[in-house]
């Protein structure tokens, strides 16, 4: 039954694009072509491969944490994203995130069904110096990383099957409809005001939160992550997420504009002062700078930026970075989730919380003058309401829906690898060798 299903799912995936032509409906072509930006396309072109990059970078990141026997499976994971949610998106997950809004919630699946009508003769409404198929791929890399982040809580203990079925699961259920609510003009946190310029709530707490259900979920580990193996993967790891997210916060602006160059910014310093922040608390607190804390120190910094990097000034992008350090620190190093092996939670869901908050602070209309409310700050009093209600909200559904994915998958195919194979590692084993 099992190879049924995987072989009607295959020739679907086969078969539909090669008579596209007989399937849909001819999309009409506008009267007047849109007058594209070249400099604007070229610019987000390139922040779609930047992007992309980032779930290789994953992968290293993830591989020199892991034990040495589980590196390859580990960072696999990361690379099963990058196809099966690629995939996944053309089919249906653009027109869920992006598509005419349903109740503010989600976007009608039928509208762009195997990217019918996203081409390059028209754009997206808030996008409307490039075309409307770059923007789509654009999103998509965002897409795929998003349930790649969650793999680090259970690396080392998932079956292949179930893992693509859980991360397509969630990107229909959980990602999509966060997607739409925040970034959607008709979505619900969209017309609330709540701002996320570039994922801190649909990429960060989404999978932070899922990750946290899944580690509660697997239960107890048989063998506890307790230090890094490949330390150079983490360090190289690292450094390809910090360029990347350059292209995922400054391709956030759209264009290639000053709000741009304010967002890349942002995010080198608000990286680089969560690096310092965290070797610092390490030195306060008697112990030696270690490469892999302060490469956590690092990401944290990206993650807490990355919903304010729009709408801040650079010196608050130092604030941010800092803050949100401390708070994932102490969070890691007092009360650590012993079965999340590699601090999905306490780095993703814990740096997006922070950085909602303190977009809600120090929002400021002398940068982002397309704001319609000031941080707290700046005498806004609305702003860091409706973050908390994001954060609330998101919260919620994130590690709800992701627990009981996680239960519905198992009864399909049980997710947890066995107890002997847990404790010798997955390199060589499932993964590999047929």
């Amino acid at each position: 039954m099992k190879r049924i299903f995987l072989t009607l799912i295959l020739l679907l995936v086969m078969i539909v694009p090669i008579f596209s032509n007989l399937i849909f409906v001819d999309q009409v072509i506008p009267v007047s072509t849109p007058k594209f930006d070249s400099g604007d396309t070229a610019w987000m072109i390139v922040a779609s491969v930047l992007v992309l990059l980032m779930t290789p970078g994953l992968a290293f990141f993830y591989g020199g944490l892991v034990g040495k026997n589980s590196v390859i499976t580990t960072m696999l994971q990361s690379f099963l994203a990058m196809v099966v949610i690629a995939v996944l998106w053309l089919i249906v997950g653009y027109s869920l995130s992006f598509g005419p809004s349903i109740r503010g919630i989600i976007g009608d699946p039928t509208t762009h069904f195997f990217f019918q009508g996203v081409g390059i003769q028209s754009s997206w409404i808030l996008s409307p110096t490039t075309p409307l198929i770059i923007f789509a791929v654009y999103q998509m890399m965002f897409a795929i990383i998003t349930p790649a982040l969650i793999s680090g809580s259970f690396a080392e203990r998932i079956n292949l099957l179930p893992y693509i079925l859980f991360i397509a699961l969630f990107s229909l259920f959980v990602y999509a409809p966060i997607a739409h609510m925040t970034w959607h003009p008709d979505g619900f946190f969209f017309k609330l005001g709540v701002l996320d310029f570039a994922g801190g709530t649909v990429v960060h707490m989404s999978a932070g939160w899922a990750a946290l259900a899944g580690a509660i979920y697997l239960g107890e580990r048989k063998l506890h992550v307790s230090k890094a193996e490949q330390v150079p993967y983490v360090l190289l790891g690292t450094g390809i997420l910090w360029i990347g997210w350059l292209g995922f916060n400054g391709g956030s602006a759209l264009a290639a504009n000053g709000l741009a160059a304010q967002a890349i910014a942002n995010s080198v310093v608000a990286a680089a002062a969560g690096g310092f922040a965290w070797m610092f608390l390490d030195k306060i607190r008697g112990y030696e700078i270690t490469a892999v804390e302060t490469c956590l120190g690092i990401l944290v910094g990206l993650v807490a930026i990355t919903p304010a990097s729009g709408y801040v000034s650079i010196e608050h992008a130092v604030s941010i970075g800092c803050i949100a350090s401390i708070i994932s620190y102490i969070i890691v190093s007092e009360f650590k989730i012993i079965n999340d092996a590699l601090d999905v939670f306490g780095c993703h869901a814990l740096g997006g919380i922070s950085g909602m908050l303190l977009t809600g602070v120090f929002a400021n209309k002398a940068i982002n003058p397309g704001i319609t409310e000031a941080g707290l700050l700046f005498g806004g009093s609305t702003l860091i309401v409706n973050q908390i209600i994001a954060i609330v909200i998101v919260s919620v559904f994130s590690f709800a829906v992701s627990y009981l994915l996680f239960i519905i998958v198992n009864a399909i195919s049980p997710i947890k690898v066995s107890e002997q194979q847990e404790i010798d590692g997955l390199d060589g084993n499932q993964f590999i060798n047929k």
